[in-house]
């Protein structure tokens, strides 16, 4: 099997319970096609990364299959539906990592640990934790769990609580959280956040260049004024 180089998967997954309806859901579609011309006039960057979108409401969907995104045309769009279960979207998630990272390497790429933007406006149906442990958890020394676990970065807007969202942070030392600032608009805190996400895939993926660690986020100094970064409490 020859080497073909290191690539980096992000995925993006977002919430289209009904709660998101309106003008958040028109800006959670313009986040596709965003990132979609960033790499383009990235094309050394876009070379290094994958990008994927799933949705989830009472179930999961995977809108886009991981792919490099200098080869799409025509992009897909989220449509609301159902209601909120974080289950559902660890559950898809797992399985994707999981077929996705065994197709890279079987096709001769190494792989960085994947990154996931997670963005939600509310509370979730109970009883999600255990599917967030099978996505999450690891045991390096006996190889128990789940090797190709995320970084996976919540982003909260609306009603989406701060207490919830922040046990979504993993791991800690390479996570953020980021949430809506109070009295700010939802669909200017999901730009803003697009922003982060953005910012996060091109230095990445000039890490990946740099043949550095691969996931990168903004600096607290680069991040818009909709949304603050929660990480003060990891230290």
């Amino acid at each position: 099997m020859s080497e073909q180089g290191i690539l980096l998967p992000f995925y993006l997954v977002v919430d289209v319970s009904y709660s998101m309806n309106g003008p958040k859901m028109e800006q959670a579609n313009q986040i596709l096609p965003a990132v979609a011309d960033a790499l383009a006039k990235a094309p050394i960057l876009a070379d290094k990364v994958r990008f994927g979108l799933l949705d989830f409401s009472d179930d999961a969907q995977v809108v886009l299959p991981l792919s490099d995104m200098t080869g799409h045309q025509h992009l897909p769009k989220l449509a609301v539906r159902g209601g909120t279960d974080f289950g559902a979207a660890f559950r898809t998630l797992r399985e994707r990592l999981h077929q996705d990272v065994a197709q890279l390497r079987a096709d001769g790429f190494k792989v960085h640990r994947p990154a996931v933007f997670f963005l939600s406006d509310g509370e979730p149906q109970p009883g999600w934790e255990a599917d967030f442990a099978a996505l999450t958890e690891y045991d390096k020394q006996t190889g128990q769990g789940f090797k190709w676990y995320p970084v996976l970065v919540p982003c909260g807007v609306d009603e989406a609580g701060r207490d919830t969202m922040r046990r979504l942070v993993h791991p800690y030392r390479r996570s953020k959280l980021y949430m809506m600032r109070s009295g700010a608009d939802a669909a200017d805190a999901i730009r803003a956040m697009a922003e982060v996400l953005i910012s996060s895939v091109l230095a990445s993926g000039q890490s990946a260049v740099d043949g550095s660690s691969g996931f990168v986020l903004p600096d607290r100094s680069q991040l818009p004024p909709s949304i603050d970064v929660d990480d003060d409490w990891l230290k």
